[in-house]
Order: structure tokens, then C-alpha cells, then sequence
């Protein structure tokens, strides 16, 4: 045990956020909490990290404690690295207990080459410093900072600069930077895929199912949570229930958890009710009363079973279409994404080339400011363009805008409806309205006063009423709560119409998509299948890539130890000295070559089934892979310096 919680309570402003909180953290835990906004839950971190006090009615209450072995490290939500020192003093800081011994290590070094007689405690006590370093990867340094910073999107031209000329987003990813190096073992992180793009959000992941220590993670990212955590604890109400499996898992069990507890709940009030109604018609009577008043009892002492919370203003979400389009409902041929206009105009993405079948569902990614919103507008007629796009007979287009631009920001949000169905009675809209969870009152606000989640409902609503056969969607998912994710999901998944949509959202286009199109600047690919279809093919590119690197590495390492070689020495010494080096290139090019055979090995193991299917077994083969590359990389830097 890492840590432990108990009974932990919180007030603010008299309403109570959590409620009796209780929570274990072993050694090997990777936890994400997830709830609702305002549910507590960074509140129940700062609490952990000793940032703010529980409230304490007893003694008992309240109390939070640590192992002695415990090292905690916190990431909090918004924060990041604000500091005078340059990228690489700060990196290098975290390691700066082993530059002292490091230092120590070569005054004791000289002490020993300017005398034969070495003291037995200068021996020793270089012995232990030595043996402390290495233990504690000393000399592997370099290699950790260089790994960290680069996965974490900073290249080495970055690391002379100082910290807060950086943004807010850089400041963070620096913060978690630092929090990796240090290496705690509880590292507790608040959203930490806010500033993150895609490519340093993969990076993240992999790092952390890696991870020696525990993990604590705060996270509205579901797909970052399924990847990297083993448990779920949801707060809800203020109290914590904690789920075995990761969030795909969670949303099954906490299904069927309340529907168990819906069970318990109306079989106990049954109970009740039976029992009340023999207590009223038997208390009054002689021959009856004790009976009654045993069952009276009964009741008194009865653990009283909570009703299961129903989800308030759960979105119903349904898309259908009226007129069914032809089976080739879409092609496009050599498009481009441009922005401006004559000498001013500026290509994004060229030579876009696909075609889409009636009923396919596609999911657009590409890196920001490619142009995907734009190619969305494109595919509609509503911008210029060079290329084909040709849409078959029968087509009806229904548009979800991210920022909802098509909603008048003066008008309500009933008006809005009416405006766009004006045969509608109120009550056809707010029925349908009160179906995407826009409840009472706010049919009544201006749609330029309510929240970016509301107004995406309204459009939701439009769509609906639209009975579009093709569903064009920029980012639908941006401004909704989980639950209202989920019914976005749950009514694209049954929609059996044609979808193209751009996302952010990994679990959305991993439930989603059937093909994903990744936009370039360099060209644009179609991968036939999800998202994790699509970050397989492209692992195992980055892989061969990597394969290449190092060969060349290798080959470059073996030019310049036989251009070595071929050297003539004057003296013995010399001579000697270049034996030795050769002794150990050659040494470390045999090992280099054993790694490179195991390397392919694995590479191969990975991308069979009864490898990735299985957990544990695939995050032991990654890591394997991981450390031989890494020792590669530092057996090739090795080579050139003896060369």
C-alpha cells in the first residue's frame, strides 16, 4: 500500500461535494477518476497531496496517509513550470543529488591516480558511490532527459530557453515532463491531456503503461483511460465506487451495477410496503398486535437500500432519413484545402482522392490547421476548390457546424426551431428539445447566452428534425458532458445512414469510424478501419523506420572503426590502446547484432494475436523492445566515440 483514505468529507457553502470517501492505492495501481464537472474529484486530489484539509467531524474521520516508502508527484489541472532556469538546468535538477556523488566520484578518482597508496576508505567509499550511481541510473542520464523532452514534443534546440517565455500549453507539458523524470511512485495527474496533440498524447500513453510506480489520473480523455488505467472510481453524489477494468469497462459494470441496485431497491420497497400495510391492519388488534409489533421492529432495523441516482437531462438522440440514396453516394478526386485568394492563396492539403459507399462511416484526423474543417465545407460546395467532388443523386446533407454559427445568437432557443419548422406547435419542439436534454425554462434563453454544450444540443435537434441521409460533423463531440458523449455515440452507431466526421475525440472515432482519413500536408491516406487500426499501421511504420535508423547507425559506427583501423600507430602504446578499442567495437557490434536479431523477433511476437490480445504479456514485449532500442542507441554512441 502506497497510500489510503479514509472517510474522507468535504463541504463547500453547506453542500456536501464528497461524502465518507474511502480509497486504497497499492504499488501497482493505475486509476482514473471520472464524474461529472463540479463532482469533486480535483478536490479529492488536493485533499491526497495535502493541498487542502478534509472536514473532520470525529477522529476517525479524515484521514489520509502514506507509506514510508511513498513518493508523491502532482500534476494539477492548469498549472505548469513557471521558472527563470532554462529547459535543460531544470530537467537536469531533478537528478542533481547524483551530480553530487558524481562530482564526489572524481575528486576520489584523482586522489587515486596521483597515488599508489590508496586508503581503504577512499576505496570503500568510492566503491559504495559508484555502486549507489549506477543503481540509481546515473549514467543513463542524458539519455532519460533526451527521451523524456522529445516524446513530450520539445526538441534539443528548446532546451536553451527559459521557461516562462514559453505558453501556458508548453508550461505544462514541461511540468509533466519533470514530474516523468522524477519518477515518483504515485504520480498523480489532473487532466493531463488538455495541451497534449495527438502524437505526444500516443507518446503518454505508452510511457505510462510502462510506469514502475502507480497512477492516479483525472480524465475526460475515455480512450487515454482505456489505454492506460486498470481500475475506474466514479464520484458520484459525493461518494466514490471504484470499477475493476479500464473506461470501456466501467460504463458496462456501472450499467449493470445499477441495474442490480434498481433490482435490490424495488424488491426492499416491496418488502416495505408489505410490511407497513400488516403493521396498519394489525396494530389495532389484541390478537394481532404483537405480531404487528414485530414486524414494526423488523422495519426499524431494516438498512435502508438507496435508490439508484437517475441521470438527469440524459440525452435521447435519434438520426433517421426519409429518401435512401444510391449505393456510390460519394467521390472525390485530386481536391485540395486551400485558404486565400490569388497571389495570396495557400495550399494545405492537395490531392485528396477517396470514394464513399451509402452507409459507411468516416472519421477525418489530421494535425491543426490542415485544413479538416475547411475540407468539411468543401465537400459541401459552401468554398472554392481545384478537384472533383461528385455526390450521388438523392443526397440530403445535414451539417453540425463546431462552433454553431447557423444558430441566430438573438433568438431563443424555441424560436431558433421555429424559424428553421415553423408548422411545429411549441409542444413538437419542446418535446423534442426536452428529448436532447434542454429542459423548462432554458427553451427560452437566447442561444448567444447558453452554453457551448447546450447550443450543440440545439443543432442536434435541427438534425433530427432534418432527416438528413449524410451526416457531416466538425468536432461533435467538444462541449459535451460524458453522458451526452455517449448518447452522441449511441446515436451515430445506430444511425444507418453515411457519416463524415472530424474529431479529436479517439473513443469517438474508435466506436465510430469504419474508415479513418488522415489529411497531410505531404498527401492525404485512407485506413480501412478504426482508430486503433488506424495507430497499429502506423506504429509499425514508425518501427521499419526505426529499424532503418539504426542500421544506418550501425553502418556508419563500422566505416569509421575500419577507417580507424586502417591507421598507423609510432608507438607501443598507441598500438596497445587501439588493440583495446577495436577488442570492444567489436564486442559491442556482436551485441548490438544479438539485440537486433531479438528486436525482429519481437516485432514479429507483437503483431500476433495470442500476443496483443493478452495485456500483460504485450506491455513485457514493448518494454523489452523499448530497453534493446535504448541500448542500441547507447552502444552505438559508444562505437563512434571509440572511433
Amino acid at each position: 500500500m502506497l497510500a489510503n483514505l479514509i472517510n474522507i468529507n468535504k463541504y463547500y457553502d453547506g453542500r456536501q461535494v464528497l461524502k465518507n470517501v474511502n480509497l486504497v492505492i497499492d504499488e501497482k495501481d493505475r486509476i482514473g477518476i471520472v464524474g461529472v464537472n463540479g463532482c469533486g474529484k480535483t478536490t479529492l486530489l488536493r485533499i491526497l497531496t495535502g493541498k487542502e484539509l478534509p472536514d473532520r467531524t470525529t477522529e476517525k474521520d479524515g484521514i489520509v496517509s502514506f507509506s514510508s516508502k511513498a513518493s508523491v508527484g502532482y500534476l494539477e489541472q492548469m498549472s505548469g513550470l513557471d521558472r527563470e532556469s532554462t529547459v535543460i538546468e531544470e530537467m537536469k535538477g531533478v537528478f542533481s543529488e547524483l551530480d553530487k556523488v558524481m562530482e564526489r566520484m572524481k575528486v576520489l578518482e584523482k586522489q587515486m591516480n596521483e597515488t599508489s597508496d590508496v586508503s581503504a576508505e577512499v576505496s570503500e567509499e568510492y566503491s559504495r558511490l559508484a555502486a549507489y550511481y549506477e543503481a540509481n541510473d546515473g549514467y543513463n542520464i542524458k539519455v532519460k532527459i533526451k527521451t523524456i523532452l522529445n516524446g513530450m514534443g520539445f526538441t534539443e534546440k528548446e532546451y536553451d530557453r527559459v521557461i516562462n517565455g514559453f505558453s501556458g500549453g508548453e508550461k505544462t507539458r514541461l511540468a509533466i515532463a519533470k514530474l516523468l523524470l522524477e519518477e515518483p511512485n504515485l504520480l498523480i495527474l489532473d487532466e493531463p491531456t488538455n495541451h497534449l496533440d495527438f502524437k505526444t498524447v500516443l507518446w503518454l500513453e505508452d510511457y505510462l503503461r510502462d510506469y514502475k510506480g502507480a497512477l492516479l489520473i483525472v480524465s475526460h480523455d475515455r480512450y487515454f483511460l482505456d489505454r492506460v488505467v486498470t481500475s475506474v472510481c466514479e464520484i458520484e453524489l459525493g461518494t466514490l465506487t471504484r470499477y475493476k477494468g479500464n473506461y470501456t469497462a466501467f460504463t458496462t459494470l456501472k450499467k449493470d451495477d445499477v441495474k442490480r441496485r434498481q433490482r435490490e431497491y424495488d424488491a426492499q420497497q416491496r418488502e416495505i410496503a408489505k410490511l407497513e400495510d400488516y403493521i396498519a391492519r394489525n396494530k389495532a388488534r389484541a390478537s394481532t398486535a404483537a405480531s404487528a409489533k414485530s414486524r414494526e421492529k423488523a422495519l426499524d432495523r431494516m438498512e435502508i437500500v438507496e435508490k439508484p441516482m437517475e441521470v438527469v437531462n440524459q440525452p435521447n438522440l435519434h438520426f433517421e432519413y426519409k429518401v435512401t440514396p444510391p449505393f456510390d453516394i460519394l467521390d472525390v478526386k485530386d481536391a485540395d484545402i486551400s485558404v486565400g485568394e490569388g497571389s495570396g492563396r495557400k495550399v494545405l492539403a492537395e490531392n485528396i482522392t477517396f470514394e464513399l459507399k451509402r452507409g459507411e462511416k468516416l472519421g477525418i484526423i489530421g494535425e491543426n490547421g490542415i485544413g479538416k474543417s475547411t475540407f468539411l465545407k468543401i465537400l459541401q460546395g459552401l468554398l472554392p476548390h481545384n478537384g472533383k467532388i461528385r455526390w450521388a443523386a438523392n443526397v440530403k446533407i445535414s451539417y453540425f457546424e463546431q462552433e454553431s454559427t447557423n444558430l441566430d445568437p438573438h433568438n431563443t432557443v424555441i424560436d431558433e426551431l421555429h424559424k428553421h419548422y415553423p408548422i411545429l406547435t411549441d409542444l413538437d419542439i419542446r418535446s423534442l428539445l426536452g428529448s436532447v436534454g434542454i429542459k423548462g425554462e432554458n427553451v427560452f434563453r437566447e442561444t448567444g447566452v447558453i452554453s457551448g454544450g447546450e447550443r450543440a444540443k440545439v443543432c442536434f435537434a435541427l438534425m433530427m428534425l432534418e432527416k438528413g441521409n449524410v451526416l457531416i460533423l466538425d468536432e461533435p463531440t467538444n462541449h459535451l458532458d460524458l453522458a451526452s458523449k455517449e448518447a452522441v455515440e449511441q446515436a451515430l452507431d445506430e444511425f444507418d445512414g453515411t457519416v463524415i466526421f472530424v474529431s479529436h475525440d479517439r473513443y469517438l472515432l474508435n466506436r465510430i469510424s469504419e474508415k479513418i482519413l488522415e489529411i497531410r500536408s505531404d498527401g492525404t491516406e485512407m485506413f480501412m478501419g478504426n482508430f486503433d487500426y488506424y495507430l497499429d499501421i502506423t506504429r509499425k511504420r514508425e518501427q521499419e523506420l526505426q529499424q532503418a535508423i539504426d542500421a544506418e547507425k550501425q553502418a556508419k559506427a563500422q566505416a569509421l572503426a575500419q577507417e580507424k583501423n586502417a591507421r598507423a600507430y609510432k608507438s607501443k602504446e598507441q598500438r596497445a590502446e587501439e588493440a583495446r578499442r577495436r577488442a570492444r567495437v567489436k564486442e559491442l557490434e556482436e551485441l548490438i547484432e544479438q539485440n537486433e536479431e531479438r528486436l525482429a523477433v519481437l516485432q514479429e511476437e507483437i503483431t500476433k494475436e495470442e500476443i496483443y490480445s493478452d495485456f500483460e504479456l504485450m506491455n513485457s514485449k514493448c518494454s523489452e523492445i523499448e530497453k534493446l532500442k535504448n541500448d542500441n542507441d547507447e552502444m552505438f554512441e559508444e562505437i563512434i566515440e571509440l572511433s
